[in-house]
């Protein structure tokens, strides 16, 4: 069971460090069109950092 809760902790982690690092999205050559806009970036990262942080905590607690 430990284990499956900390296999949850990591996929949250590095799931949160890739949302945060690929929130200004992919602009292929034609960034003004695609790109999002900062609020849709800032809610990008925000999601990330918790899911960084929900992950950091499930890890730290199932840790011994």
């Amino acid at each position: 069971m430990r284990t499956g809760i900390q296999f949850l902790g990591y996929i949250l982690v590095f799931g949160g460090i890739i949302a945060m690092a690929g929130s200004g999205n992919d602009c292929d050559g034609k960034c003004m069109e695609t790109a999002n806009t900062l609020g849709e970036m800032l809610v990008v990262v925000a999601y990330g950092m918790v899911a960084l942080i929900a992950g950091a905590t499930i890890l730290l607690k199932t840790a011994r």
